[in-house]
């Protein structure tokens, strides 16, 4: 970016401002050495940071000071911007593949001069500095795309005496009076400008290292339900809030199937046309009822359905629902089991909040509705509850029924999903897992969409009621894991 786009916003500055820009331009040649004397706290913001936002986006960070935090997200195009020019010249000199802008982000001419829209927009601790949070959330709009996260990362207003004395020690760099946020206060403005929140998360009760002590206690104990609200660092997502207008968008259904042979005439003959262009994907596993041959007789006998059909290489639910979505071409990719436990005719409640924009990632739930006698026996009905509490605090976001095969999202998520597996791994043969942790990861939003759950009627289940069981607790210590303890 040409050094006359970047020079400092002509619009004057409020007092407090004045005396930001003065702290920061004074402190900038010292800035590099402040957080080297709080490594850890850095390392460890910077780590979970890059768990939350993927490599090789476009992003915009406020408050860039000397760039560190925007390189270490290593972005495909990566924009900071700060109103101390001292801290910018720094940004420049050590990382010339970025662009950096002097500049108040509260100035609408600073914002007009931003290359947007952008994936990610970062806004770590520079929210304190701010005049008017609403107002600049809100001209941030304009930067935006419906899939855009916006990332604010701001301290504990209970550490404000210990952060002070660590200032007055000249331990931490000198900040002038600064607005001390709790997350319910963040979220309340993120709203009244026009962004939804999508996620909260606490990190750091010990921001030291301590021998090793201090890293045990962060990654282990400080995410745990209560303890985590001591934290010293808190995390808010949030995405721009959906206009309501539905888009016209084209799905496809995939139904993995073994040995269904008995359901595959109702499911074509039932699934509702709830939207202009529907294909249907069944996906075979090696059946020994006839099912593949029932399934090539039913699209033989319904040419005005778009019907394909795919013989499963691997095993399991998983590995049959990743081949289907790998050949399906629509917008919308949803997911029906082929027990027909889920009726077919429920699939236009998962289609419309992500025509509507209203949920990004859509998920059934059995434990809403009463069950009908014998779909679920009790015992699993107590887990499954117990097990929901479990989940809504590992993915920070409300999961009541992570096994409802039922699922839906777009297909450009789904997408992205994929690509990022490698960081889950081969780890879920059932496939539900697989999609709601990698949905996590992204910050989609997630709708839970209540449905009618019926006993099966033909056939016998493909799950063992205890291997159930025994799947939901390690994909708890999974989780745990891989959502809280390695970020």
């Amino acid at each position: 970016m040409p050094d006359d786009a970047t020079t400092a916003t002509a619009r004057p500055l409020s007092p407090r401002k004045q005396r930001l820009r003065e702290i920061s331009d004074r402190w900038a040649p010292e800035r590099d050495a402040f957080i080297a004397k709080n490594q850890a706290f850095h390392d460890d913001d910077r780590r979970y940071l890059r768990f939350l936002i993927p490599e090789g986006l476009r992003v915009l960070e406020i408050g860039c000071g000397t760039g560190g935090l925007l390189a270490a997200l290593r972005p495909a195009k990566g924009v900071g911007v700060d109103i101390s020019e001292p801290m910018i010249v720094r940004a420049r000199a050590a990382y010339p593949a970025l662009d950096f802008v002097v500049g108040d982000i509260e100035d609408p001419e600073t914002v007009a001069r931003l290359p947007g829209p952008f994936d990610i927009i970062v806004i770590a601790d520079a929210i304190g500095m701010l005049d008017d949070c609403q107002a600049t959330f809100q001209s941030l709009q304009t930067l935006c795309r419906p899939d855009t996260r916006l990332v604010v990362a701001y301290h504990n207003y209970l550490w404000e005496p210990v952060l002070r004395l660590a200032e007055a020690f000249k331990l931490r760099m000198p900040e002038p009076l600064t607005n001390w946020l709790r997350p319910a206060d963040i979220a309340n403005l993120l709203e009244l400008a026009g962004f939804e929140p999508v996620r909260t998360e606490w990190r750091q009760l010990i921001p030291k290292r301590l021998l090793g002590i201090g890293t045990v206690i962060n990654r282990v104990i400080a995410t745990l339900p209560i303890i985590r609200r001591f934290c010293l660092r808190h995390y808010l997502v949030a995405r721009p809030q959906p206009s309501g207008a539905r888009e016209k968008l084209s799905a496809s259904v995939v139904v993995p199937c073994r040995n269904e042979r008995g359901n595959i005439s109702m499911i074509v003959a039932r699934l509702p046309q709830f939207c202009d262009d529907i294909e249907i994907v069944f996906v075979e596993g090696g059946s020994s009822d006839g099912t593949w041959d029932e399934i090539v007789r039913v699209k033989a006998l319904n040419p005005e359905r778009d019907i394909k059909l795919f013989k499963q290489e691997g095993r399991g639910k998983g590995d049959a629902v990743r081949k289907g979505f790998a050949h399906a071409r629509g917008d919308v990719l949803m997911i029906l089991d082929a027990d027909m436990t889920v009726a077919p005719e429920e699939l236009p409640k998962f289609y419309a909040p992500i025509a509507a924009g209203l949920g990004e990632f859509i998920n059934g739930t059995r434990l809403v509705y009463p069950l009908e006698r014998d779909s679920m026996r009790l015992v699993n009905r107590i887990g499954n509850h117990l097990f929901s509490l479990l989940f809504t605090w590992l993915l920070n976001q409300r999961f009541t029924d992570t096994l409802c095969g039922t699922k839906a999202l777009r297909q450009r998520h789904y997408d992205r999903i994929a690509k990022s597996r490698g960081y889950f791994g081969d780890f879920d043969p059932f496939g539900d897992f697989d999609l709601i942790f990698g949905a996590s990861k992204l910050s989609l939003k997630v709708v839970e969409v209540p449905i009618r759950y019926a006993a099966r009627t033909y056939g016998t289940t493909n799950i063992s009621r205890f291997r159930h069981g025994w799947l939901l607790l390690r994909m708890v210590g999974f989780a745990f894991w891989k959502l809280k303890v390695l970020p």
